[in-house]
C-alpha cells in the first residue's frame, strides 16, 4: 500500500512538472507578446471652454464624446488605449489646485469598449487646462513595454498653468529616449494655442492639426491610432562622449542622442577589413534658432586621424537637418586581422534665439551600418552608373530605331506627296 502511494505520488508530480513545463513557454511568449503591443493614450481638454458651442451646431465636448465613441469602435485589437483627462474635476479658482487637475479616466490597456464609452459618457466640462502636468502624467501611464508609444492631446485652448512650460515638458519626454510621440489636435484653434500645440508635436517628431468639425476630428485620431499599430523602429537610447576615448562602441542600429548647444558628441564603431561603414546623423531644431547653422559628421581614427567627412548647412527655420558619409575598409590578406575602431564626431553650429531654453539639448538621431564591402565587379558602379548601363543601352537602341522608322515615314509620306 505504502509502495502504491509512493508510485501514485511520483506519478502526480511528474505530471505537474510537465504541465508546467509546457504552460510556462506560452506564458512567457503571452507576456512577450504583450510587451510589445503599441500604446495610445488619448489625452482630453475638458476644461470650462469645452461647453462652447461652435462644432457643427453643439458643444466641443459633445463633438469630443462622438468623436471618442467612433474612435473607441474602431480601435485595433492589437493596441493597448487608455483615455486621461485635464481640467475635468476642479471646478474652482485656486490655480494651484486647478494645475493638479489631470485624472486618469481608463488605464492603458486591453480595450474594453462598452467601459471605456461609458467613462467617456460621464465627462462634463468644468476647470483650468493643465497640459503640463497631463502630458507628465500621460507619459508615465505609458511606461514599460517594447512597443510603439503616442500620446493624442485634444485641447481647445493654451495651458493654464504657467510657468510650466507644455513645450519644454515635451522636451523633457523626448529627452528621456522612450521613443513616444505626442500628437496634437485643436478644437477652433487660436494663433497662441496653434503656435503651443505645434511646439508640443514638433519637440517629439508629431504632428499638429486643426479641427473644426467632429467628422475631421474622428477621422484624425482614427488615423493617429492607426498609425500606433504599423510596425515602428524605435531608436535605442545612448550617450555620446566628450571626445573619442570615452566614447560607447555601438553596432548597427537606429541610436538616439541629446546634443547641447556648441557641443560635441563622439561614438566608436568596430570595422573589419573589407566590410563598409555607412552612417548618418539627422539633427532637429525643436525649437526656434537663429538663422545659419550645420552639422559635421567626422570619421576619423583612434589617433585623430580624419578618414572621411560629411556636412549640411541650413538657413532659416528648418525642422530636420542631415548628413551621411560611407567608408570602406580595404581587404587583407590576413584573415585574422582585428577590427578597426572608428570614431564618429558629431558636431552641430545651431544656437537658440533669445529667450529660447538651451536645455534639454537637441534630439539627435545616428543611424549606423556596418555591411560587406564590394567584392563582385557587378557591385561596383560603372563610371557611376552602375546597373544603368543596361538602362542607357535600351534607350540608345530605342532612339536609333524610332529614328530609323520616323525617316522611313517621312520620305513614304514625301514620296506620296509628290505623286499627288
Amino acid at each position: 500500500m505504502i509502495t502504491r502511494r509512493r508510485l501514485a505520488a511520483g506519478a502526480g508530480a511528474l505530471l505537474a512538472v510537465l504541465t508546467a513545463g509546457l504552460a510556462w513557454p506560452s506564458t512567457a511568449l503571452a507576456d512577450e507578446t504583450t510587451a510589445r503591443q503599441p500604446k495610445v493614450n488619448l489625452v482630453l481638454d475638458v476644461s470650462g471652454s469645452m461647453r462652447a458651442r461652435d462644432i457643427d451646431g453643439q458643444s466641443r465636448m459633445a463633438a469630443a464624446k462622438q468623436a471618442f465613441n467612433e474612435v473607441l469602435d474602431a480601435t485595433p485589437e492589437d493596441v493597448q488605449l487608455g483615455i486621461r483627462t485635464l481640467g475635468a474635476n476642479y471646478p474652482g479658482d485656486d490655480q494651484k489646485r486647478g494645475c493638479r487637475d489631470t485624472a486618469q479616466l481608463y488605464p492603458v490597456g486591453p480595450l474594453d469598449r462598452t467601459e471605456a464609452k461609458a467613462a467617456v459618457a460621464t465627462l462634463v466640462p468644468t476647470g483650468w487646462t493643465p497640459i503640463g502636468p497631463a502630458l507628465l502624467k500621460a507619459a508615465d501611464d505609458l511606461d514599460g513595454g517594447t512597443g510603439s508609444k503616442r500620446i493624442v492631446l485634444i485641447s481647445d485652448g493654451e495651458d493654464t498653468c504657467a510657468p510650466l512650460d507644455p513645450c519644454e515638458v515635451a522636451r523633457e519626454i523626448a529627452a528621456k529616449g522612450i521613443g513616444l510621440t505626442i500628437d496634437t489636435l485643436g478644437l477652433v484653434p487660436n494663433t497662441r494655442m496653434r503656435q503651443q500645440l505645434s511646439c508640443i508635436a514638433e519637440a517629439t517628431g508629431g504632428t499638429y492639426t486643426s479641427v473644426e468639425h467632429t467628422d475631421e476630428l474622428t477621422d484624425r485620431v482614427n488615423q493617429l491610432v492607426d498609425r500606433a499599430a504599423d510596425p515602428v523602429v524605435t531608436p535605442v537610447a545612448t550617450e555620446g562622449g566628450t571626445e573619442c576615448a570615452e566614447a560607447p562602441t555601438l553596432e548597427s542600429g537606429l541610436y538616439t542622442d541629446r546634443e547641447e548647444f556648441g557641443q560635441q558628441r563622439w561614438y566608436r564603431v568596430d570595422v573589419r577589413p573589407g566590410q563598409e561603414l555607412r552612417a548618418s546623423v539627422s539633427v532637429s531644431a525643436d525649437r526656434e534658432v537663429s538663422p545659419g547653422y550645420g552639422v559635421l559628421l567626422r570619421a576619423v581614427t583612434v589617433h585623430g586621424r580624419e578618414i572621411v567627412r560629411g556636412e549640411a548647412a541650413g538657413h532659416g527655420r528648418t525642422d530636420v537637418i542631415s548628413t551621411g558619409l560611407r567608408y570602406p575598409k580595404p581587404e587583407t590578406d590576413d584573415e585574422d586581422a582585428p577590427a578597426e575602431a572608428v570614431c564618429l564626431q558629431v558636431t552641430t553650429s545651431f544656437s537658440p534665439a533669445p529667450g529660447v531654453k538651451t536645455t534639454p539639448g537637441l534630439p539627435l538621431e545616428l543611424t549606423l551600418d556596418v555591411v560587406d564591402g564590394p567584392s563582385d565587379a557587378d557591385d561596383v558602379a560603372a563610371f557611376g552608373l552602375g546597373r544603368g548601363w543596361w538602362l542607357l543601352g535600351v534607350l540608345i537602341l530605342a532612339g536609333f530605331l524610332a529614328g530609323l522608322l520616323w525617316g522611313w515615314v517621312s520620305r513614304w509620306r514625301i514620296a506620296v506627296w509628290r505623286t499627288n
